[in-house]
């Protein structure tokens, strides 16, 4: 085995590398930082991530993904290119078989982007792999079977919801609603009620810190700065939990939306396995406090989040990779 197998999952938040028979080797933000003058790469990453919404006018940090999808074609596969030789190393005489995931839904032209940016990005061949498919793998359902198994994989920029049986996707929906979105609803809520402009890197660490799905029993508070709306100066102000569930929760809702689509859709023999099995959850939004207990009040379906749902689809797409063989039904080529 001299072509090293790479498996990627290219999410809007996040940016996570498997190498087969080795496991997990990056996991860091989908930020790239590049000079404004020559569209030179300066930094990607975690390194990239620090620079954003402190940058210079030489400088312009971003995210290349958005909603689960390629923004930015060009910053993406500088991106991809970097994360490969990261891991194969600069002087590699054969190049790797890279298959990367894309949410269930993005259209031809999405998918095309996505495998023509892998194989710039100086990869032999390129696969893709429909995301809910590799969640499900990589949350240890046996997806092979003949029974239904409900995902919902709860990311940065999409969110997917899916049931799977005998190996492939039978029903899904996909909303462009995720983590981000959550942020978005916590940015403008302490604009509307507190006049205050707090930036992305903020409104995540309030949600990481005192959000959470459904009220708890004992409120938290928490105290963030900001810039004042009305005179511009920076400003500190206390929000507690109740108010951060509340501003998250319409597009809690939204979310939740997906789900009860695809189980309306669901036909009724898998329905009824999916009400034993209950509803699987990865994603890295997924971790929100207490939200499958929300999706459980919501839909009467048993929810529960996977084990380390960070890395369910990074490890669902490196164990097809491995097995390249029994999923090609699964996975479309080029290269």
């Amino acid at each position: 085995m001299l072509r090293k197998n790479i498996a990627i999952d290219l999410g809007t938040a996040n940016t996570l590398v498997w190498i087969a028979g080795e496991g997990l080797v990056v996991n860091e933000p989908t930020v790239v930082a590049i000079s404004a003058d020559d569209n030179k790469v300066v930094a990607v990453g975690e390194e990239a991530k620090k620079m954003l919404g402190r940058t210079p006018e030489a400088l312009i940090a971003s995210r290349p993904m958005r909603d689960g999808v390629i923004a930015d074609y060009q910053v993406t596969e500088a991106m991809l290119k970097y994360f490969i030789g990261k891991v194969v190393g600069r002087f590699q005489f054969f190049k790797p078989n890279v298959m990367v995931c894309v949410p269930a839904g993005c259209t031809q032209v999405e998918r095309r982007a996505a495998l023509d940016a892998t194989l710039s990005a100086s990869a032999a061949h390129a696969y893709l792999i429909d995301e809910p498919l590799a969640a499900a793998i990589g949350a240890g359902i046996p997806v092979s079977a003949p029974s239904g198994h409900m995902i919902v994989d709860v990311g940065g920029g999409s969110t997917e919801a899916a049931v799977i049986s005998l190996g492939g996707v039978v029903t899904h929906k996909s909303v462009r609603i995720a983590g981000n979105k959550i942020d978005e609803a916590i940015q403008n809520f302490l604009k509307k009620k507190y006049n205050l402009i707090i930036g992305d890197t903020t409104a995540e660490d309030v949600k990481l810190k005192i959000g959470s799905a459904v009220p708890l029993a004992k409120e938290e508070k928490l105290e963030i700065s900001g810039r004042d709306l009305v005179f511009g100066l920076p400003r500190s102000v206390v929000v507690t939990s109740d108010e951060i569930t509340e501003a998250m929760k319409p597009v809690l809702l939204q979310i939740i939306g997906a789900v009860k689509g695809v189980l309306e859709d669901t036909p009724p023999e898998l329905a009824a396995d999916i009400i034993d099995k209950g509803i699987v959850m990865s994603g890295g939004s997924s971790l929100l406090r207490n939200f499958d207990k929300m999706l459980t009040e919501e839909t009467g379906v048993p929810a529960h989040v996977a084990d380390e749902p960070l890395l369910c689809v990074v490890r669902g797409t490196g164990l097809v990779l491995e097995n390249i063989e029994l999923w090609k039904r699964s996975v479309s080529t080029r290269g």
